[in-house]
C-alpha cells in the first residue's frame, strides 16, 4: 500500500516515544502489503476494526493508542487519518474523520 500522511506518524511518536516503534513496523508493514480487502487486514491483524466508508482502526502499543486510516484498496493506498489515545479517539467520528480539528 502506499501509506499517505506518515507526518501524522512522526508527530505523534515525537510526542509519544513508546508509539515510535510500534508505528514504524506498522509503517512498514502496511507499504509493503498488498491489501485488497478489509478480511485480508483482519487476516493480519485480527484486532483490527473495520468501519464504514472503508476506514480501519488498529490497536497501536497493546490497545493504548488508536490509529485510524481510510483504504483505496484498488488504487493501493492507506490514508492515515488519525493516530491517539484512547481519550482522543472517542472525541472523534472514525467514519467522517478527515484529519482536521472538529
Amino acid at each position: 500500500m502506499n501509506v499517505l500522511a506518515r507526518k501524522t506518524l512522526v508527530d505523534f511518536f515525537s510526542v509519544h516515544a513508546d508509539a515510535r516503534e510500534a508505528l514504524e513496523a506498522w509503517y512498514v508493514e502496511a507499504s509493503r502489503a498488498k491489501w485488497t480487502s478489509p478480511e485480508e487486514i483482519k487476516a493480519r491483524y485480527p484486532k483490527a476494526s473495520i468501519v464504514a466508508n472503508n476506514r480501519v482502526v488498529f490497536n497501536i502499543c497493546g490497545n493504548k493508542y488508536r490509529l485510524l486510516c481510510a483504504l483505496h484498496y484498488e488504487r493501493g493506498y492507506a490514508y492515515i487519518k488519525f493516530i491517539g489515545t484512547h481519550a482522543e479517539y472517542d472525541r472523534i467520528d472514525v467514519e467522517t474523520y478527515n484529519g482536521r480539528p472538529s
